[in-house]
C-alpha cells in the first residue's frame, strides 16, 4: 500500500511545482509589451541613422525606414575621403585602430600587474595607493586634459613631442582607463583562491611563473572585459584627441574626422555623408564585442556574483 501512495504523491507535487513557474496570460502580455517597448526604444535610433545614411535627399530627418531612391552614395564618398582635408578613411581608421589596440594593451599589461600587486602582496602604503587610484578614478576626463598636455609636450622623443601625437594621445587615455582597469581585475583576483599558487609553488614554480600560467589563464574573462573597455576608450576618443592632434589632420581618428563633418548651421551639415559615416564608426566595435561576448559576459557575471 505505500507505494501506490509514494507513485500518486510525486506527479501531484510536481505537477504542483509546474503551476507555480507558469506565469498567467495577463502577466505574460505585459512583459511582452515592456520587452518590445523597451527594444523600439533601443532600434528606433539605429533605424534613423541609417534611413539618414541612406537618404539622397540629405535631410536631418528622414520620413520614412527606406527613404525614397535609396543609396549607397554617401558611403562610397565617405570611404573615398570623409573630410575636405586629403586624408582617406582607410587612414582615419588605422590611427584610430592603433589607438585603440595600445590603450587595450597597455590597461591590461600594466592593469593586471597592477591588480596582482594589490591582490596577493601586502606592503607598506598599500591601502593609501588604492584610496589614490580610487580618486583619480572619480575624477572626470577633461579635469585632466591641462596636465597631461602640458606635461606630454614637454616630452621629445626623436623628434616626436608626445603632446603632439598618437603616442601621447595613447598615453594619456590610457592613464584615464588604468585606474578602472586595476580595480575591475583586482576584485577578479580575490576570488582565485590563492591555495592554487600555493600548490604551484610547492612544485617549485616560481612567482612568475605562478603569475604566468595559473592566475592569468584563470583570468581570461576579467581581461577580455578589460580589454573590451579599453578598446572602446580609444576607438571612441575625441577629447584629448581633439586637443593633442588638432593641427594634423594625417593624425586624426575617426571621432575627430566625424567632428569636423558638423557646420556651423545645420543646414550646412551633410546629413548623409554624418550618418554613413557614424554607421561605419560603429560597426568595429559591434565585431569585437561579438569576438569576445563570451568572455565579457561571463567575466562580467562572475564579477557581480563574487565581487
Amino acid at each position: 500500500m505505500t507505494a501506490p501512495a509514494v507513485a500518486t504523491t510525486r506527479p501531484a507535487a510536481r505537477t504542483t511545482h509546474l503551476r507555480r513557474g507558469r506565469m498567467s496570460l495577463g502577466r505574460q502580455l505585459v512583459f511582452q509589451l515592456v520587452c518590445l517597448f523597451i527594444a523600439a526604444t533601443v532600434l528606433f535610433p539605429i533605424v534613423w541613422i541609417v534611413g539618414m545614411s541612406l537618404d539622397p535627399r540629405n535631410i536631418a530627418r528622414p520620413d520614412a525606414i527606406i527613404p525614397p531612391g535609396a543609396s549607397l552614395d554617401a558611403y562610397a564618398k565617405v570611404l573615398a575621403r570623409p573630410t575636405l582635408n586629403p586624408v582617406s578613411f582607410i587612414q582615419l581608421a588605422l590611427n584610430s585602430l592603433m589607438l585603440a589596440a595600445a590603450v587595450s594593451l597597455l590597461s591590461v599589461g600594466l592593469g593586471v600587474l597592477g591588480a596582482y600587486a594589490f591582490s596577493r602582496m601586502r606592503f607598506r602604503g598599500r591601502t593609501v595607493l588604492m584610496l589614490g587610484v580610487l580618486t583619480v578614478l572619480m575624477l572626470p576626463a577633461v579635469a585632466t586634459i591641462g596636465p597631461l598636455y602640458i606635461s606630454l609636450t614637454r616630452v621629445n622623443i626623436g623628434g616626436i613631442v608626445l603632446g603632439q601625437s598618437l603616442i601621447g594621445v595613447a598615453l594619456a587615455v590610457t592613464s584615464s582607463q588604468l585606474p578602472f582597469a586595476l580595480w575591475n581585475m583586482k576584485g577578479y583576483l580575490d576570488t582565485i583562491p590563492k591555495e592554487l599558487e600555493e600548490a604551484a609553488v610547492v612544485d617549485g614554480a616560481t612567482r612568475f611563473q605562478t603569475f604566468l600560467r595559473v592566475v592569468l589563464p584563470l583570468c581570461t574573462p576579467v581581461l577580455a572585459v578589460t580589454a573590451f573597455f579599453g578598446f572602446v576608450a580609444g576607438w571612441t576618443e575625441f577629447l584629448m584627441a581633439s586637443v593633442f592632434v588638432v593641427g594634423k589632420p594625417e593624425q586624426w581618428t575617426l571621432a575627430v574626422a566625424l567632428n569636423a563633418l558638423v557646420g556651423q548651421y545645420a543646414g550646412s551639415t551633410p546629413w548623409s555623408a554624418f550618418a554613413a559615416f557614424s554607421v561605419l564608426f560603429a560597426l568595429p566595435v559591434m565585431v569585437v564585442y561579438l569576438l569576445l561576448q563570451r568572455y565579457i559576459v561571463s567575466g562580467l557575471t562572475v564579477g557581480g556574483v563574487k565581487g
